[in-house]
């Protein structure tokens, strides 16, 4: 199983201490919340990155630096601070407290009311990395988003349910953004409302499945027949 996810750097007090001795990955995070404000305006480019280092006092060439693969680095590093916040507003502790059906639709509501304010941003986002040359590296964006929330759920499957949980979340959150993105409603109720079916859903299939699984174990195997003519103790 993979090492858990880290939080993020938090940017407020990297940049109250004007980032002095930072180190690229600590300018990344701390410019990352910046340029996504900047990107609703100015979309994913120098001029949103420029401008995040000018408010934060750091040298733009250092800046150019911490996101060498240009826009995509830019996204990447803003959906990891997204991640980090919002870990610290589910810590868990308040987690543990929620069944796992609430324990994941809490975690994607928090990742909605974080990006709510820079939607347009997230919207040139999502654009860019449907290019395909960004295909891959959004797939794995979606399944990283899906797997730090299931870590965070409390979730430690290590075989085929790792996979498989993951995958449908991955799908849930992204159809969830869509409806999210041209969400009109009051408190955004109709993406809550579609969330809600969804991870209904997954968690009908997550109950069936277990149903089956428990039966093909209980079900004679050739195999295992065979194995006890030849030796009797297996």
């Amino acid at each position: 199983m993979a090492d858990p996810i880290p939080l993020s750097v938090a940017p407020a007090t990297l940049t109250a201490n004007r980032l002095a001795d930072a180190t690229l990955d600590e300018i990344r995070a701390a410019l990352a919340p910046s340029i996504a404000d900047n990107a609703g305006f100015d979309g994913w480019g120098d001029a949103a990155r420029d401008m995040a280092a000018d408010q934060a006092e750091v040298d733009r060439d250092v800046a150019r630096l911490a996101f060498p693969g240009g826009a995509v680095d830019m996204i990447e590093a803003w959906f990891g601070q997204i991640d980090a916040e919002m870990l610290a507003r589910l810590p868990q502790e308040r987690l543990m407290t929620m069944k796992i059906r609430d324990r994941i639709t809490a975690l994607v509501e928090a990742r909605l009311d974080i990006v709510a304010p820079n939607r347009e941003a997230l919207r040139r986002a999502l654009a860019i990395l449907a290019l395909p040359q960004n295909a891959l590296r959004g797939v794995k964006l979606g399944w990283h988003a899906a797997d730090v929330m299931w870590r965070a759920a409390g979730d430690t499957a290590t075989d085929y349910n790792h996979y498989t949980k993951r995958t449908l979340l991955a799908g849930v959150y992204g159809a969830t953004v869509t409806v999210f993105l041209d969400d009109a409603s009051d408190g955004h109720a109709d993406t809550r409302a579609f969330l809600a079916r969804r991870i209904w859903g997954i968690m009908r299939f997550e109950r069936v499945k277990a149903r089956l699984v428990g039966q093909s174990e209980l079900r004679p195997s050739f195999s295992r027949f065979v194995g006890r003519l030849r030796y009797p103790a297996v």
